[in-house]
């Protein structure tokens, strides 16, 4: 017989499916909304602009490049971060390409070997960070319309997730680690590109076929995740339970000194970080405390982006729990770190507008939002042509053999 105990997390589960699809049947036009909302910002952001970062970074793990980065950035990545030197590609990959990159870059090298389950664990909770573009395009230019506060934002998040990578390099030390240590070698970094080639033994064509899709239905499963948030957040607005909580967090904003008038677009932060960065811009707290806010939600992820990680996580025997505690972490330094560079860089303009306004509003995601579908509907074609292909392929092998 099952404790009580362990029957509870199934009825949790239970209980928030059923109240979730009772709020869509009850609310089907507010579900709609969020639900188109949330697909606007995937199809025409957030797939034309992670889609060619994971073909790439697919093709360059095939390719053994990973492993010839490994070799070079061993002296640097061991010292920092107490990870193999294969994060250094994991660390720049993800910054650029923005989440969840950086998870799926680890998770891929942890499957492959590469790394240990607490190198990976390391790995994953300070490379998992946002794609500049979107903190200064569309945070900085298109919420906030101030291209400096944009840059800083940039500079706050990746210097407090560098923070958290030092901090999270002291996470289980001493336990079991991937052997392979190299010394700064061009040569041996390039024999373990050849090496790692010549492993892999594929066609260049199947290479780049598994590329495309490998990367294709990581997106859709991210997409999936947008949609879901997206929904989540409207349903709890429409029920009014999203102003509950928000009274909760007015509390704790009182207590620390900041605006209350924060509260509720925090709590929509806290789920999607993409529509509570905008609902914090659009509110008329000083912009002091407007990047404090934004800073901690961009590194705190929100809900949505964490379960993009979690499902990533879940194909491996890498744990959630090391990243979510990293998250606060990170939102801990950004948000302090924000305070600091803020009065340093804006000292006789605080609590008011920067100088530096640029109404940028409508060139806010470098037009992604006027082409990004396109891009978005013939990479579904090419990956819908490939499965086709793939599918007649096996089916007439599997006819020849019998």
């Amino acid at each position: 017989m099952t404790s009580l105990r362990e029957k509870l997390p199934s009825l949790l589960y239970a209980t928030a499916a059923l109240f979730m699809a009772v709020m869509i049947i009850i609310y089907p036009q507010a579900v709609l909304q969020a639900s188109q909302k949330g697909l606007e910002i995937w199809a025409s952001i957030v797939f034309p602009s992670l889609l060619p970062f994971f073909i790439m970074a697919e093709l360059l793990i095939a390719f053994g490049v990973v492993h010839f980065i490994g070799v070079l950035f061993e002296p640097i990545m061991r010292p920092l971060f107490n990870v193999p030197g294969v994060g250094g590609f994991v660390w720049t990959m993800g910054m650029a390409s923005g989440y969840p990159s950086g998870a799926k870059y680890t998770a891929r090298l942890r499957q492959e070997k590469q790394i240990s389950q607490i190198e990976a664990e390391r790995l994953v909770s300070f490379t998992n960070a946002s794609n500049p573009l979107f903190i200064i395009g569309a945070v900085g230019i298109g919420f906030l319309h101030d291209a400096k506060l944009g840059i800083l934002l940039a500079l706050t998040h990746y210097l407090s997730n560098f923070f958290v990578g030092i901090c999270m390099r002291f996470f289980k030390r001493g336990q079991a680690t991937s052997k392979a240590r190299y010394n700064f070698s061009i040569t041996k970094a390039f024999e373990q590109l050849h090496q790692a080639r010549i492993h892999k033994q594929q066609a260049l064509g199947k290479i780049l076929g598994e590329a495309v899709t490998q990367s294709i239905e990581t997106l859709l499963k991210i997409g999936g995740f947008i949609i879901l948030f997206s929904v989540i957040t409207e349903i709890l607005s429409t029920i009014q339970l999203a102003e509950i909580c928000a009274q909760v967090i007015a509390f704790f904003l009182q207590v620390i000194q900041l605006p209350v008038d924060l509260s509720l677009p925090l709590f929509t932060g806290i789920f999607e970080l993409t529509i509570g960065a905008s609902a914090i811009a659009q509110t008329e707290v000083p912009l002091f405390f407007q990047a404090i806010a934004i800073s901690i939600i961009l590194a705190f992820n929100g809900f949505s982006v964490q379960a993009q990680v979690a499902s990533i996580l879940a194909e491996t025997d890498i744990r959630f729990l090391p990243y979510f505690f990293a998250r606060l972490l990170h939102a801990f330094f950004a948000g302090c770190f924000i305070i600091v560079l803020y009065l340093f860089f804006y000292s006789k303009e605080l609590a008011k507008p920067a100088l530096s306004l640029i109404d940028l509003t409508q060139t806010t995601t470098l037009s992604l939002e006027t082409f990004g579908w396109v891009i978005t509907f013939f990479a579904l074609l090419i990956y819908l042509y490939i499965l086709l292909f793939k599918f007649f392929h096996q089916s007439r092998f599997n006819h020849t053999r019998y």
